[in-house]
């Protein structure tokens, strides 16, 4: 729990996945994917309250098998395709007598953020008086890279200045973000229907746990990851000191992977 303010944690996981079909409950190293969110989000020291908004009854009875308060059903009118992430936290907070200075928006998505990413953003969002701390990862290609292609493929570099020529360790340093942590002031959300905008804040978060699960190639990446992590756990509690893998070749990959669509609806 904060000094000054209550946080509110919520999980979106609606039912009717397209990309990966039934993902926020398949079995995800050993636990629904869910679950790996609802830890994190129990193990954080500042969240005070955390909560599932869906529609889909499978999900609702796995989110409870773990813990996880479930207040309410999501309406079928927000749990379509044209349906906001905004819509969403504002019906949640609607549906809670309840208010609260903070709401922490946690996609079940990112499996591998941990309380401490949850923890640090919620703590950023205070100390720097913001209106929201996201969570982002260096981007793995430079945007100073990409181009447009115009009338017979003809280039145009996306980013204003043309700095296609310098060395990697030249260009100026890009994030992006990867969908884990969104801390928004409630009041601020309410009155401005975003999660971010000019004055907001940004908690890094590294590679190998940055994934937004959107795909099956996505969904056996963080598999692979979080098996290793478990593996460093054990490790550490057999040796009495945590031990990390050396990167194996699925980690290495990661590190030039960049997410897709790091903020889907949920």
């Amino acid at each position: 729990m904060l000094d000054n303010g209550s946080v509110l944690a919520v999980i979106p996981a609606r039912g009717g996945s397209k990309g990966l079909p039934g993902k926020n409950i398949l079995d995800l190293a050993g636990k629904p994917m869910i679950a790996w969110t609802i830890e994190a989000a129990q193990e954080s020291n500042f969240v005070d309250r955390l909560i599932l908004s869906s529609d889909d009854e499978n999900i609702i009875e796995v989110a409870k098998e773990w813990n996880c308060e479930v207040p309410f059903i999501r309406p079928e009118s927000l749990a379509g395709d044209t349906a906001t992430s905004i819509d969403v936290a504002i019906h949640a907070l609607d549906s809670l007598t309840q208010q609260y200075e903070y709401i922490v928006w946690l996609q079940p998505t990112a499996p591998l953020r941990l309380a401490e990413d949850i923890d640090h953003a919620i703590k950023i969002c205070q100390t720097q008086n913001a209106p929201s701390c996201v969570s982002v990862v260096a981007a793995g290609k430079s945007p100073y890279w990409m181009y447009s292609l115009g009338k017979e493929n003809a280039m145009q570099p996306i980013m204003p200045q043309d700095l296609s020529s310098c060395q990697r360790q030249e260009l100026p340093k890009a994030y992006t973000l990867n969908g884990a942590v969104y801390v928004t002031k409630t009041q601020w959300l309410r009155e401005h229907k975003k999660f971010m905008n000019g004055g907001s804040y940004a908690h890094i978060m590294p590679p190998e746990r940055s994934i937004d699960i959107d795909s099956e190639l996505d969904f056996k990446i963080a598999g692979m990851l979080l098996l290793e992590r478990k593996l460093a756990l054990l490790t550490s509690q057999d040796t009495g000191q945590i031990n990390i893998p050396a990167p194996d070749p699925v980690t290495a990959f990661f590190h030039h992977f960049t997410p897709t669509q790091p903020f889907p609806l949920d």
